[in-house]
């Protein structure tokens, strides 16, 4: 038989049963939790800082390193003009010393060279690093400045980048002038600016992941009193604790006391109305008493009408102010009812009530907690009892056990008879208050009606099925503490 409907007249705005989170984070729940924000954050935020202090330092470290090479070249060349001179005959004469042993290794990418740059002078002086020729662009490609110097980029002997330093220059008083250039290897400058890049890079990087390491168990333990605060919360809820205790920091100590005097509020208003039931029942009690007596006393008819009339009265009476009872309590955080003694002594009860049926019973290993008081399951599992022991041939199987879906906090109650049953377009015919399906057997019908009733208010499930013993197989499912 398909799940019943125990909760026929439930109502539009009352609240399905919900998991409690406990424990580690989900995936899920990740974007939503605060110290994956602010880790995220400063994580990124420590990313892009990282990257544009690497950007600005390797800028400044070019910058810085370009220059100093144009100086180097630049003093190399006013040293190589010093250095030579010129014959009566117009012969280039010299033997530069640039103090550069790299001007004197074979194709080392640092090469000078003089050339005659005017009629009247002839010759040609290079370094001895230099094995071959390097061209040097016209004038009118490259010009010189009003110094008459001009920079380029060239190529090497060996495929090396250059950057050329040239000049021409008047040599002595026949304005016989030569031109005299100086070159460096940009390449190898290329390579110590990507070796400085590669190191900054590694040495940032483990800055960065150590200060995000830091920042994030910075973080973790700032967080730390939202996480007591969670579980004082959860023990509050389980009915362990009566309050939010410990010390909190100044940020999260007012949201303790709000939550110290919500539960203080909350235990209040249950009191009140509990007070207020417990008058409203002493108020009614003696009138209704005396309608009653009234009518049995008045005999005949109307009589009997009146006595009815009383008692049905006195059912209604009753059945509200369990609702009203179970309603003031249900939103409580502080009640917790352990169901395995309280299941054990009902089925003793009723075992010695009625020896003649079979009675069995199943429990969890572990200890199942309801979310409730105690009375409210008292008069639960007691009307589904006396139900299936009243239509039982001769036996009756309760069953405990926590619930077999993905929540963990609810458990399931089964009580299965051999009975006739209750056929499945009848089903919901049997929650409704004071409907009998067979009047051959005494009662009110309102037992089920009872039960579906403080399921309902306690937002849990009642189903009625086929019970694999031939009878019918009410199952419970209500919420539990862990």
């Amino acid at each position: 038989m398909a799940w019943a409907t125990a909760c026929a007249s439930r109502r539009r705005n009352s609240e399905p049963l919900k998991p409690t989170a406990r424990g580690p984070l989900s995936l899920r729940s990740w974007p939503r939790s605060l110290t994956f924000r602010v880790i995220a954050f400063s994580t990124v935020w420590a990313i892009l800082t990282l990257v544009v202090i690497f950007t600005l330092i390797t800028t400044l470290y070019r910058q810085a390193s370009e220059r100093g090479f144009d100086s180097l070249l630049s003093a190399h060349l006013f040293n190589l003009i010093g250095s030579i001179g010129i014959s009566d005959t117009g012969a280039l004469t010299g033997a530069p010393d640039l103090g550069d042993l790299r001007f004197s290794e074979p194709n080392s990418g640092w090469y000078w060279s003089v050339e005659p740059a005017s009629e009247g002078v002839h010759g040609d002086l290079h370094s001895s690093s230099m094995t071959g020729k390097i061209p040097s662009p016209s004038v009118a490609e490259v010009p010189f400045n009003a110094s008459f110097q001009r920079s380029y980029p060239a190529e090497g002997i060996d495929g090396e980048q250059l950057e050329v330093f040239e000049s021409e220059f008047v040599l002595d008083a026949k304005n016989r002038a030569a031109r005299f250039r100086v070159m460096g290897n940009q390449s190898e400058l290329e390579q110590e600016i990507s070796t400085f890049q590669r190191r900054l890079l590694t040495y940032l990087s483990l800055f960065g992941v150590g200060m995000i390491a830091i920042n994030a168990i910075a973080i973790l333990l700032g967080l730390q009193p939202l996480r007591r605060v969670r579980n004082a919360l959860a023990m509050v809820r389980e009915g362990t604790a009566q309050r939010l205790d410990g010390r909190f920091p100044a940020e999260i100590e007012p949201l303790a006391n709000e939550t110290n005097a919500l539960i203080e509020n909350n235990k209040r208003i249950v009191e009140r109305s509990r007070t207020q039931v417990g008058n409203l029942a002493h108020s009614l009690k003696t009138p209704l008493a005396v309608l009653l007596n009234e009518g049995r006393a008045l005999g005949g008819a109307k009589g009997q009408l009146i006595a009815e009339q009383a008692a049905s009265m006195q059912k209604q009476v009753d059945h509200y102010l369990q609702r009203a009872r179970v309603a003031a309590q249900r939103d409580s955080v502080v009640y917790r009812t352990p169901v395995t003694p309280l299941v054990q002594r009902m089925v003793r009860v009723l075992q010695k009530l009625n020896p003649q049926t079979s009675l069995s019973l199943s429990l969890p290993a572990t200890e199942i907690v309801f979310a409730g008081e105690r009375e409210d399951l008292e008069e639960l599992l007691g009307n589904l009892l006396e139900n299936a022991m009243k239509w039982a041939k001769s036996a009756v199987s309760v069953t405990v056990a926590p619930s077999a879906g993905k929540d963990d906090n609810l458990f399931e109650i089964s009580i299965d008879d051999d009975g006739p049953g209750i056929p499945e377009d009848k089903a919901r015919d049997a929650l409704k208050r004071g409907r009998r399906l067979d009047e051959t057997k005494p009662g009110t019908g309102l037992g089920l009606a009872i039960v579906a009733d403080l399921v309902n208010e306690y937002g849990g499930v009642l189903a009625l099925e086929r019970s694999g013993l031939g009878g019918l197989k009410a199952v419970v499912r209500l919420r539990s503490l862990q």
